[in-house]
């Protein structure tokens, strides 16, 4: 630099109108819209709901007491352990996996997608998607899916005794209560069987004659067009061939089982004993116990699900732009020297990606602790107060009819706190060192 551009510099550096001409608009703006909603946030925080009566800190002292604000004080502390940390393990292994694979553009976009979406409308998809009927839910549609490959189940998907006289479920089975012993004969009528499963085989249900040695019964559809007399074989009423039967002992294990005739009829070999006569559960193709994604027990893991995924591309974007400016000598060095990949990736690439790892985490970690729309989106009304973080608690107890804004205040001051250390590691970290140090 010469002197005269020092001189010129200096004299700049002696008329402080200048630059305070030049901060003032940015200052100005700050002050409006940052400082002065922060500093009255504050001070709103110290005042009762109605901000006419000063009440130190019972605010804050309510959000630790108060059931609903404990609430979202535990779910925030789920959503700050798991979401950050999962997003950025993933978008890790993702990025270095891409990195790897031919179609590495297509995989990459798919991912990247949901960055063009915003948060709230990713909940409405992912709403939708957890809806309990799997003819409407897709994630529990998939579970059906996969249950049905696993499973065959039986021939019948419903069923019910036509009488009192036998007990019992399609998951446990239809038994009668009552010991059978040599010689005796059981009905068993089953109703609310759709008739296009009645197999075409079918023949009119008979009852079989008592025999030695065993037990013989009949299983069959006891319904008649226009009435009937339940429990009781009647013209017109056919057996379910397909169905088996078995044999139980006194603690519920079987003991024989034999498959049932077209008419119905069937013969178990019993012994002195004796045993108790019940259509196997085998017999019903038993819907799966789905999860109810959207219940209280589910609802935060459910949302942490569709936050990883909208999160993802993002995580990729910061890890892979420095995962595409890291040196190739020390990896190519681990390679001569017989290093594996998976060796190459945790003692060169993680510790070569570390500030970018930091600052994926951070901001992950900052997104989560103002999370609002993704939680108003996904969560069910009646399950809310289940679902809430802070954030959308200071939402509840402020403008939806509550109109409790000192609460409200110091729900945002503590969300404040919380967020500070992590925006200055942020910043600090961008400005000192930048994400490729």
């Amino acid at each position: 630099m010469s002197s005269n551009q020092r001189q010129q510099r200096r004299r700049g550096l002696a008329r402080p109108g200048v630059a305070v001409a030049f901060i003032a608009p940015a200052a100005a703006v700050l002050g409006v819209w940052v400082v002065y909603p922060i500093v009255e946030t504050i001070r709103r925080s110290l005042f009762d709901r109605t901000g006419d009566e000063f009440v130190g800190v019972d605010n804050y002292i309510d959000v630790v007491t108060d059931p609903g604000t404990r609430v979202a004080l535990r779910n925030t502390a789920i959503w700050v352990l798991f979401a950050p940390a999962v997003t950025t393990l993933l978008a890790l292994v993702l990025t270095v996996a891409a990195s790897r694979v031919g179609w590495q553009r297509l995989f990459k976009m798919a991912l990247f997608l949901p960055l063009a979406v915003s948060l709230f409308a990713v909940g409405i998809v992912w709403r939708i998607m957890y809806i309990s009927n799997p003819e409407v839910g897709m994630i529990n549609a998939a579970i059906s899916f996969v249950h049905d490959l696993i499973d065959d189940g039986g021939p019948l998907t419903r069923a019910a005794p036509s009488d009192d006289g036998v007990t019992g479920s399609m998951e446990e089975g239809f038994a009668s209560p009552a010991r059978a012993h040599e010689g005796d004969v059981v009905l068993i009528g089953l109703t609310r069987i759709p008739v296009e499963e009645v197999p075409p085989s079918a023949l009119q249900g008979a009852v079989p004659a008592a025999e030695p040695g065993a037990v013989v019964g009949v299983v069959w559809r006891d319904f008649s067009p226009g009435g009937g007399e339940p429990g009781v074989v009647e013209a017109g009423e056919l057996g379910l061939p397909g169905v088996t039967v078995e044999l139980r002992d006194e603690t519920g294990r079987r003991v024989a089982s034999a498959p049932v005739a077209a008419d119905g009829s069937f013969r178990l070999p019993v012994g002195p004993a004796g045993g108790f006569v019940a259509v196997s559960s085998e017999s019903f193709d038993v819907a799966p116990d789905l999860p109810n994604w959207l219940g209280p027990g589910l609802v935060t893991t459910s949302m942490i699900i569709a936050y990883i995924w909208a999160s993802i591309g993002y995580g990729m974007l910061i890890i892979g732009a420095n995962l595409a400016a890291l040196p190739q000598a020390p990896i190519d060095a681990a390679r001569v020297d017989g290093a594996r990949d998976i060796q190459i990736f945790r003692y060169i690439t993680v510790p070569l990606l570390r500030p970018a790892i930091i600052v994926t985490w951070v901001t992950q970690t900052i997104f989560v602790l103002k999370l609002f729309d993704l939680v108003l989106a996904i969560a069910p009304k009646s399950v809310q107060p289940d679902a809430t973080v802070l954030a959308f608690e200071m939402w509840i107890r402020s403008f939806t009819g509550q109109n409790n804004f000192g609460l409200g205040a110091a729900l945002a001051t503590i969300l404040l706190v919380l967020l500070l250390p992590f925006l200055f590691i942020n910043v600090r970290r961008l400005r000192t060192r930048g994400l490729g140090a």
